[in-house]
């Protein structure tokens, strides 16, 4: 598996953040946001979760190619990654967490409801979007039930304006983790449509709610970090 990694000028153990692409693979938002990540003080890695995809990739950036992930292949890349930022020599492999955006927004929870070792996790605009509450054949648990076997804190972003997830979609996200008692975070931006922290598309992009987004995301994970949550 490919991956981008950035590494934190602070010397020592680091805590360590799985960040993962939207649809068009690793792209240069998501190279950016690995950065952002170490510019935070964390071991940033984007595994390339399109690495099975054997066709046009340069059509998957443009967005005009979708792939599809399957549960157990994502599982597999995920353990991989986990793994690996376990025996990197800069990272504390007590302190891993994990942030999805877009269609990779369901593998935070997935890996989060898989193990018990990662510490927290993000979802940004993503997992929980009309016929994602079902499963499938590629995806076979439905969101709810993964949701019910979290082990860690769970942060939902979302914007009120998202042609894919609506706010029905986004209250319903919170009451599946309410009702199954799991510390969690859900904020919705007014006005904001999907895919508005992605700088490198001006038709999307929301500069105020982006740069709020970003503080808050690393606010959770220092606090993750930092054993704040009671894991009770």
């Amino acid at each position: 598996i490919t991956a981008v990694r950035s590494l934190p000028k602070a010397k020592g153990k680091r805590p360590a953040v799985i960040i993962l692409h939207e649809r068009y693979g690793i792209d240069q938002h998501t190279q950016d946001l690995t950065v952002k990540l170490a510019q935070a003080g964390f071991v940033g890695l984007a595994p390339d979760l399109f690495h099975r995809f054997t066709g046009d990739r340069q059509a998957v950036l443009r967005g005009a190619q979708r792939v599809d992930l399957t549960d157990d292949g994502a599982l597999e890349d995920l353990d991989a990654a986990v793994e690996y930022l376990k025996k990197t020599k800069e990272v504390d492999g007590e302190r891993i967490g994990i942030i999805g955006v877009c269609q990779t927004g369901r593998q935070p929870v997935l890996l989060a409801a898989r193990r018990n070792d990662i510490v927290g996790a993000v979802v940004l605009y993503g997992a929980i979007g009309g016929r994602e509450w079902q499963g499938n054949e590629l995806r076979p648990t439905p969101i709810e039930d993964l949701i019910a076997q979290v082990n860690c804190p769970v942060l939902g972003i979302f914007g009120e304006a998202d042609h894919i997830i609506s706010v029905d979609d986004v209250l319903r996200f919170r009451n599946c983790l309410e009702k199954t008692k799991k510390n969690c975070h859900i904020r919705i931006y007014a006005g904001a449509p999907h895919g508005w922290l992605n700088d490198t598309m001006p038709g999307r992009y929301r500069k105020e709610a982006a740069k709020d987004a970003w503080n808050l995301i690393i606010s959770f994970l220092k606090k993750c970090f930092g054993d704040v949550w009671d894991k009770d």
